[in-house]
């Protein structure tokens, strides 16, 4: 049940105590010349969300159309056709094909505002499909790749590249659903202070989407991949590239962890051919075969340092956190 709301007053320069004229339920004139909500003043609360949400998904209004082709756009590309997907105002960017957007926008209203046939199209589009190689002369017109002439390499997300640690090693448990779980010690302190636990154990090894995050608070190891605190918006996520990011790849003990539970497990499929586990670890690292300089500079660190420090390496290569 929805409880009647009071009047709404323009506030004469923003002081509550100096009301103006009501205003009544109704769409931004400025956004929509000419579209009106069909509420009147007096209508129930319930009646006024109804009218808001026909609105919003009319197959007349293009800007939710716009917005939503434009995210989905974003995180198949790395970058949006408009850059600033939460703002597509006057502080926003400019949409680097206007037209593009808009027949997207189309094609995801004529498609009943599904999502599934609006993925296939973009992954299926030459430009989804393009090659990350670098050509000079397309570098010297457009450095920043804003028209679209190669595949921009993406880093993974610091969920995803920690997933990817715990599928190689072979104890992510794919579970869905259901709780979370905690990397934190418990504590009964007024405040809540937040210290990692010690060793993680398979409660913990379950997709980092799942894992309970505290704000202001990040990840012990993967918080340097620029996953947003959690007690701000995020829209779109910077992507940086820092020395504390490789340390926390080789160095912690969460990566030492599970560089010893990959190694075992090239050593069990594998068997104790040095060169069986670099073939091994580099299918499942990297879903490829080692290059003959490959598999013999890692069978020799199989020899010299054992194979937990082969797997190491692999975690810490870009190609393991880069998407192809």
């Amino acid at each position: 049940m929805f409880s009647q709301p009071g009047p709404t007053h323009l506030l004469r320069r923003g002081d509550p105590m100096q009301p103006g004229a009501e205003v009544s339920p109704s769409a931004i004139a400025a956004v929509n010349p000419g579209w009106d909500w069909d509420a009147s003043p007096g209508a129930p609360e319930a009646e006024r969300r109804l009218a808001l949400a026909r609105w919003i998904g009319d197959p007349a209004n293009p800007l939710p159309a716009r917005v939503m082709v434009n995210r989905l756009w974003h995180y198949h590309f790395g970058r949006g056709i408009v850059a600033t997907p939460s703002d597509f105002g006057f502080n926003g960017g400019p949409p680097s094909h206007p037209e593009l957007l808009d027949w997207l926008a189309s094609r995801y209203i004529a498609e009943g505002s599904r999502l599934k046939p609006i993925h296939r199209l973009m992954v299926l589009s030459a430009a989804y499909r393009r090659s990350s190689r670098i050509h000079p002369k397309a570098r010297e017109v457009d450095a920043q790749n804003r028209l679209l002439w190669r595949m921009t390499p993406r880093r993974l997300e610091a969920e995803a590249v920690r997933d990817a640690v715990l599928s190689a090693s072979g104890l992510l448990d794919a579970q869905m659903g259901g709780p979370g779980y905690n990397i934190w010690e418990k504590n009964s302190n007024y405040v809540a202070i937040y210290k990692p636990r010690a060793e993680l154990g398979p409660d913990a090894f379950r997709r980092m989407v799942y894992q309970f995050k505290p704000r202001s608070q990040q990840d012990p190891t993967f918080g340097s991949f620029d996953c947003p605190d959690a007690a701000l918006v995020a829209p779109r996520r910077n992507t940086s590239t820092t020395a504390l990011q490789a340390l926390d790849l080789l160095n912690s003990g969460f990566v030492v962890q599970q560089a010893d539970a990959f190694a075992r497990r090239i050593a069990a499929e594998a068997g104790p051919d040095p060169e069986k586990q670099v073939e091994r670890g580099f299918a499942l690292a990297l879903a490829r075969p080692p290059t003959p300089a490959e598999r013999a500079a890692g069978a020799a660190l199989i020899r010299s340092h054992g194979a937990p420090s082969f797997c190491r390496a692999l975690y810490n290569a870009n190609e393991f956190v880069y998407a192809p």
